[in-house]
Formats: C-alpha cells, structure tokens, sequence
C-alpha cells in the first residue's frame, strides 16, 4: 500500500529545511504513480528497487533512476546473472554524495543486503568453507555490506565531510533465523542468543536490533548503550540537528535523540509498542 499523501517524510521535513535528500537501494512505499512515489515524499532522488518483493533478487531484470526503469541484461530476476545490483546501486550513492559535498545533504541508504535469496556475484573469503551454499552466501553479504559501508565512510573522509556527518547504521528487525535451524546455529544473531524469537514474531529477538551511530567529534567514541530507542526517533532527531519546526498540529510518535547521541541518557518513556 503506498503512504498516504498527507503522510509527513524526515526526507520532506529536511528538504524544506534546504537539504538535498536521496533514498537508495530499497523502497516499497508506493510505485511513482501513486502518493506514496519517494519522489513525491521528499526526494530529490531514487535509485533501486521500488517493491519490496522485486528487490529479494540481486541480479533483477530491471532497477530504476528516480522514476526512469532501465534493463539490466543478462539478469534474469530468478538466477545468478551478469549485473550485481548492489554494485550499481553503491556506485550511485557515491556519485550522489560527492556531487552534494558543498551542501547539506541527507542520504536513505535502505541496504538490502543480506535479505531473501542470499545471492552474491563473489564468495570471496568463503568460497573454500565446509559450509552449505547458503551459509557461504550470507556471509559474503554480510562481509559486501562492511565493505560497502566503509567505502562510504572513506569518501565522506576525503571530501572532508567526516565531521560533519552523522552516520547510522541498523538492521530493521532482529536475528532472520530460528536459533534451531542450520544458518541460526552457524550465526547467531539474537544478540548473543539470549533473546526469544527471531524474524516476524513479537518476542523481543524477532524486533530489537543492534544499531551504530558514528560523528567524529560529536558522538563520543567507543561508548556503548543499553538504552532503548526506536526507529520512530530518528524524524525529530533529524529536524532538532536540522534547527527546522516540525509542520504545525504535527506531533511525531518518537522523541529526539540529539542529547543521547551526544552522551546523554535515552529519553524516557512508558513503553514500546508493536502488533501484527
């Protein structure tokens, strides 16, 4: 279902405040014909999957650069094929970032690695394991995905934007494999296995997700919480960082996380809530 045209974006709350904003890799919020068009909600660009069933191959028939769908030959959207769509999609979010370094900028990275089919063009380091075929591929995933991210943290260093930038990292949900199946025996994801549940249920392994959040300068280094937050925090954490207003008879669901990311305490509240 796309979101609703009255439905208020941090993208569209940043772009009012003069930021440029652009969301990669995954969005399954709405087709470009609809509200829910990332290019309606706030941003200046697209590129990736739009739908997030198309997006559980890694070598799609086609992605799309802001609303425009180009072909990707030799993908066939079912096997291993010729274009690696995470690589495209990389490449993209660099040439986006380099081309905004003299401006204010914020960047929606939906990562989709590692998701679904666990395909990779490269084993890499895994390729001689005595692991299975899945096993060796989500691990690669995992390992592109470092590397991707720390890609992204050396291009902010050279273009001197290292300490202006705040940079977070997450998962959106927890361990993806039950603790008694092959891949949760061999990874075991539910923050030290001590949390019930996994991917899809209520338990608190199946929704709580370790997160990293790196400024230089800002956020203190090597400090590590226990504190709570959700992803619901992050649109009034963006608009205090940004010094904008919210739209007035908005009230957002989170609360701001500006002093907790500078060292402070996690803000308090009553609960967390979810349902299926």
């Amino acid at each position: 279902q796309p979101l609703p045209a009255g439905t208020v974006t941090v993208a569209q709350i940043l772009k009012g405040a003069g930021y440029a904003t652009a969301c990669m890799g995954k969005w399954g919020m709405g087709m470009f014909d609809t509200t829910g068009s990332p290019l309606k909600k706030g941003f200046d660009h697209f590129y990736g999957y739009n739908c997030q069933r198309h997006a559980h191959s890694y070598f799609p028939t086609h992605l799309y650069n802001d609303d425009r769908r180009f072909e990707l030959p030799g993908n066939d959207g079912t096997n291993v094929g010729k274009t690696y769509a995470q690589e495209l999609i990389q490449r993209d979010v660099e040439r986006w970032v380099r081309a905004q370094k003299d401006k204010p900028s914020f960047l929606y990275y939906a990562v989709t690695l590692p998701h679904g089919r666990h395909e990779i063009d490269d084993l890499g380091e895994y390729a001689k394991k005595d692991w299975s075929p899945q096993q060796k591929a989500y691990a690669a995933q995992v390992t592109r995905l470092d590397a991707d991210v720390g890609r992204l943290l050396v291009l902010l260093k050279e273009l001197q934007l290292d300490e202006k930038t705040l940079v977070m990292v997450a998962g959106d949900n927890g361990s993806s494999f039950g603790p008694n199946t092959e891949m949760g025996r061999r990874f075991d994801q539910s923050i030290g296995g001590t949390l019930r549940g996994f991917k899809r249920g209520m338990y608190e392994g199946g929704l709580r997700q370790a997160a990293l959040a790196r400024w230089p300068g800002t956020v203190p280094a090597n400090r590590v919480s226990e504190e709570p937050w959700a992803f619901w925090d992050f649109l009034p954490t963006a608009a205090e960082l940004a010094d904008v207003k919210l739209p007035e008879g908005f009230k957002p669901d989170g609360f701001s996380l500006v002093a907790y990311l500078k060292g402070g305490s996690a803000p308090k509240r009553d609960y967390f809530y979810w349902e299926v």
